[in-house]
């Protein structure tokens, strides 16, 4: 008997013991598959890069990179608003290839004169591999629908009047824009808005509260003046009348419940007290 206890002892010592390897081997096994990165995953992951490399940028973290894009940039819409687009373009084109026809005759010269066999210049840029696969190709489409779908709802929304005091705002915005289209052509626009990009941010980092109180006054100004314009208006008076209607009646079951719950309890405490006087 006590041999038998012993085994029985060591087996299921042995059992608990494998159980709990078992068990340990599970979560890892379940988080290696649950952690594996997808596709949509590493889309987010290569999006939020992006992101966080053009934040890095208007915000100066490198300021030779960023005055290097930005002086780029700048020169080439000043070259756009001067001459023609077909102009800018063969004119870049041309200085990249002066450039690199140069450099690669000048290293072909300096290998003939030392004998050396260094090779194409340009040898590990060439081999890099920039072929897009169908499956990133698909993981960008499907991120751009996203938006597209957005903004065709939204577009429709907004023309078709769906809510009167959003297309108002788009209408009084086009107005205004046309304002603007005559005093300004795209290309000045243009250089104005890469300016703002590249001088806003870095402002309101250095002046960040006196900007949100000044923001916040005119935030709660613009607010007060559509919800008057909005109590003005009869349609949307109509709908805030329905959802209090509405909420009403939701309102209703609940307080019948509560007064069920009081009405069972009331009960239970007079059984009690009624047994107790018949007897007496």
């Amino acid at each position: 008997m006590a041999n038998l206890r012993h085994g029985g002892v060591v087996s299921g010592h042995s059992v608990l013991s494998i159980s709990s390897s078992s068990s340990g081997a599970d979560p890892t096994s379940a988080g290696g598959g649950g952690g594996s990165p997808g596709t949509s995953p590493a889309l987010g992951a290569k999006i939020c890069g992006s992101f966080c490399a053009v934040h890095d940028l208007i915000f100066w973290r490198d300021v030779k990179k960023t005055g290097f894009v930005f002086g780029t940039t700048l020169i080439m819409l000043l070259s756009l608003a001067a001459f023609s687009v077909i102009s800018v373009v063969s004119y870049l084109i041309l200085a990249l290839l002066s450039v690199t026809i140069s450099f690669r005759v000048y290293k072909s010269v300096i290998q003939a004169v030392q004998k050396s066999e260094e090779g194409h210049p340009f040898k590990a840029y060439l081999d890099v591999d920039i072929t897009l696969s169908s499956e990133a190709f698909h993981n960008y489409m499907n991120a751009a629908m996203v938006h597209v779908n957005k903004a065709l709802k939204l577009i429709i929304r907004l023309f078709l009047v769906e809510d009167l005091v959003d297309s108002s705002k788009l209408a009084v915005f086009m107005w205004l824009m046309t304002y603007v289209g005559a005093v300004f052509n795209g290309i000045t626009l243009l250089i104005l808005a890469e300016l703002l990009v590249f001088s806003v941010p870095i402002v309101y980092e250095k002046y960040k509260t006196q900007i949100d109180h000044y923001v916040g006054i005119v935030r709660d100004q613009t607010k007060s003046i559509v919800e008057k314009i909005q109590a003005k208006l009869p349609g949307i008076a109509k709908k805030k009348k329905k959802k209090k209607k509405k909420r009403i009646n939701t309102w209703k079951p609940e307080m019948q419940q509560l007064l069920k719950h009081h009405l069972i309890v009331i009960m239970m405490l007079l059984v009690p007290w009624r047994t107790c006087s018949v007897s007496a």
